[in-house]
């Protein structure tokens, strides 16, 4: 299992979290929403649970929830600025289609 990320969402990970000035890492996550059935949810984290698993990618820990992580297994994490648009991309090889808005997907 594993998940990655490119060099642009590393270097803004690590700002968001220099810029809090507290945090181990970044949590990845999926919650049940939307009209595809699954969102992404992206959190700093404070305090580990005992179900999560820790990948450290670029010198960013990226802990994902036990319940998560099938459905993230394999996923680039990427950050993108399109014209006035900037975010963080979640290019997810089992993700089998999303909505219309792009805002959740299905497997």
């Amino acid at each position: 299992m594993a998940i990655t990320m490119t060099d642009a969402a590393a270097k803004r990970a690590q700002s968001f979290l220099e810029k809090r000035g507290k945090g181990l890492g970044i949590r990845l996550g999926v919650r049940t929403t939307g009209c595809s059935g699954l969102a992404y949810v992206m959190e700093f984290v404070d305090d580990m649970d005992s179900t999560d698993t820790v990948f450290e990618e670029k010198g960013v820990k990226i802990i994902i929830d036990g319940k998560s992580l099938s459905y993230l297994d394999g996923t680039e994490l990427d950050f993108v600025k399109e014209g006035l648009n900037e975010g963080f991309e979640f290019k997810n090889p089992n993700a089998k289609g999303e909505c219309g808005c792009g805002e959740s997907f299905n497997v």
